[in-house]
């Protein structure tokens, strides 16, 4: 799997939290060189991947050609704007920024500096998920110009047991809040399956108290489509034991099924989140070896990658709409040329 372009690559981690194990397993079995910077937790990940720590952002940035931001969301911003100052690219973790005015402001810096953002909304690469995406396709094509081929009744749930109590998933201030952090998943899974979002409608239950979310909790967000089709997304964060499950539904205009996963009750192995480890061969199948290979190779080229940096920002603007939509008490118009005017803005 490993490519030329990817072992003449330097990545600097920034962040070394749960998520970074797996990443830094990942561009291992690519062949990159891995640093990390992270405030605490470096030492564990330097024992067991043999790995460099660097104790400055600016020392990260000289060892690094590639910056991979694996921090809190309240700090993507910042750590984006600083590795695209110096000159490089970027892929950062869901969601982009805390608001969509912020993400925006990622994209316009890269793309002003000429340096490449990747968005890592990795469910894109999960095979489940990429079946489902290649249905609709498939679907598309079979009926050609048919409008009952299309799309026309979406669902998707994701479920956990909740984050620690205390942390900053909980504080919708700092950027946490299950739909901007859990859910945001299958808001872009559904802008990939169904296309534009023309309204947002979205509960929890129960309600954030001074924009703290409680433990646990439920939220359901309903997207519309441009096209007609409509999308109810079911998030949960339980309470601890709760096991890690997703599924997906995808049902056409004319009332046939274009794609459903799980069909039965037991949720694949391949869906579980990661842990700090992986075993080799899960290493090299899985989905964030398999994204930062495509990222890499559309660094190394030129071409898109299957996240663009506008998705990026079109997840989190939905986002804040739902959380509009919650303080509003109903469904809030959206409006995708909005987006697009904020990312295009000198």
């Amino acid at each position: 799997m490993k490519d030329f372009f990817v072992e003449q690559l330097r990545v600097g981690l920034i962040g070394a939290g749960g998520i970074a194990g797996v990443h830094i397993a990942g561009w291992q079995q690519l062949g990159a060189q891995v640093s990390v910077y992270s405030r605490s937790g470096a030492a564990g990940l330097v024992a067991r991947y043999a790995i460099k720590e660097v104790h400055s952002l600016e020392d990260l940035f000289q060892a690094s050609d590639l910056i991979s931001i694996l921090t809190p969301t309240p700090s993507h911003h910042g750590y984006a704007m600083a590795a695209i100052a110096a000159g490089k690219d970027v892929i950062c973790e869901k969601p982009l920024a805390e608001n969509a005015a912020r993400a925006a402001e990622i994209l316009r810096a890269a793309r002003a500096a000429g340096t490449r953002l990747f968005p890592a909304h990795v469910v894109r690469f999960f095979p489940e998920y990429a079946a489902a995406k290649a249905a609709v396709e498939a679907a598309r094509r079979a009926g050609g110009a048919e409008a009952a081929s299309e799309p026309a009744v979406l669902a998707l749930s994701r479920s956990s047991a909740g984050p620690a109590e205390g942390s900053w998933f909980y504080n919708e201030d700092l950027g946490g809040g299950i739909i901007r952090d859990q859910m945001i998943h299958d808001i872009d899974q559904a802008c990939w399956l169904a296309g534009e979002v023309i309204s947002v409608e979205a509960y929890q239950n129960p309600p954030s108290v001074e924009s703290m979310v409680p433990r646990p909790v439920r939220a359901q967000v309903i997207l519309k489509h441009r096209n007609g089709a409509l999308s109810t997304l079911h998030g949960e964060w339980g309470m601890d034991g709760l096991p890690f499950s997703t599924s997906v539904s995808i049902e056409a205009a004319n009332g046939g099924t274009i794609f459903a996963w799980p069909e039965g009750d037991m949720v694949p192995a391949s869906v579980n989140e990661p842990g700090d480890y992986l075993p080799v061969q899960d290493v090299v199948n899985s989905p964030y070896t398999l994204q930062n290979a495509e990222f890499a190779a559309a660094r190394a080229s030129g071409e898109p990658a299957r996240v663009s940096p506008y998705d990026g920002v079109m997840a989190v603007a939905l986002a804040d709409a739902a959380y509009a939509s919650i303080a509003l008490g109903r469904a809030v118009e959206f409006s995708a040329a909005a987006v697009q005017a904020l990312v295009e803005q000198p």
